[in-house]
């Protein structure tokens, strides 16, 4: 097991991609019924003064500032196609953007802009605030926007974690004059996914600096199941995706032992399915050597074995079942 900026990784495990959804009915019947929006006013979101930005980002905290790099990636590879790049708080208020400059002028037009609020509440259906309403991936395009003023815009975003397990905000990418197919959709829609990944894990390596690492599996939609593990080997951390694998709320205290002799969790539980893939995963890295693989997991070679046995035990019972 590796400290610092490594950590454990599967042979076998890769970034899933989740598709971005579209379905838009649900945001639609917010506006009309929740909301009482009307779809032909031409409201453009408000923007917040600089003092209220300022204290918006200082609320964000550490993750803005992990979140720059990724961004500037983004905009290298968006710009090109006529996209900016936006990073909101859960409040739907733009905290910072990328864009270039050719693309400023129509950017402070369509408030594509540090301050602007897109919540849902008020703009209606957007790629920002419906991503926030709903907690997914979601692309809206063109006239799938509430407000016919918005017509013309298109944004896809996708959430991001903390290093808690809390979502702390969505990242965008828009643009004021998009294709008209939305061809370009599932392009951006991976670049946005793989960014907000880096950025949770980013601000998990940050939070956890000097703690063991581990990766249980593949990644959740925009979440990487990590977990960090202090010296006697018990999880202190985790993130989103990790937390669902062990049926813990975001922001919960973690102080668990993944292997505790005195909790055999039955084969549907959450956290059985945590201990698997930590099991598996120091085993690959111990190349199958179990007693490399126990020390990893800070429990002794019986405890292991045992637990080796009772996992391909409960396997072999779902397989006949």
């Amino acid at each position: 097991m590796l400290h610092g900026p490594s950590f454990l990784r599967p042979a076998s495990a890769f970034p899933a991609m989740d598709t971005v959804q579209t379905g838009l009915e649900a945001s639609w019947q917010r506006c009309r019924h929740e909301y009482g929006l009307d779809p032909t006013t031409a409201t453009l979101p408000d923007v917040l003064s600089g003092a209220e930005l300022r204290q918006a980002c200082l609320r964000m905290g550490r993750l803005l500032y992990f979140a720059g790099p990724e961004m500037e990636r983004l905009h290298t590879a968006l710009a090109p196609v006529g996209y900016t790049v936006m990073l909101s708080d859960m409040d739907g208020i733009v905290l910072t953007h990328q864009a270039t400059s050719p693309l400023r002028r129509g950017c402070r037009r369509w408030h594509f802009w540090p301050g602007a609020v897109w919540d849902e509440r008020h703009a209606g259906t957007n790629g920002i605030g419906t991503c926030l309403a709903e907690r997914r991936s979601i692309s809206v395009h063109r006239n799938q926007h509430w407000r016919s003023g918005l017509h013309g815009l298109a944004g896809i975003a996708t959430p991001v974690y903390d290093a808690s397990g809390r979502m702390a905000g969505a990242l965008n990418a828009s643009s004021f004059h998009p294709s008209p197919d939305g061809s370009l959709g599932i392009l951006i829609a991976s670049n946005l996914l793989q960014a907000a990944q880096q950025i949770e894990q980013a601000c998990f390596m940050d939070r956890y600096r000097g703690h063991a690492i581990m990766l249980l599996g593949n990644a959740v939609g925009t979440s990487v199941p990590l977990v960090a593990l202090d010296r006697d080997r018990h999880v202190v951390g985790a993130t989103h995706a990790a937390r669902a694998q062990m049926g813990m709320p975001p922001l919960a205290d973690v102080s668990l032992c993944l292997l505790d002799d005195t909790a055999i969790p039955a084969p549907t539980a959450p956290l059985r399915e945590a201990q698997t893939m930590a099991i598996h995963t120091a085993l690959a890295s111990a190349r199958g050597k179990v007693a490399v693989a126990a020390r990893m997991l800070g429990v002794s070679r019986s405890t292991l074995h045992r637990r080796i046995r009772i996992i391909a035990e409960q396997e072999q019972a779902g397989a006949r079942s």
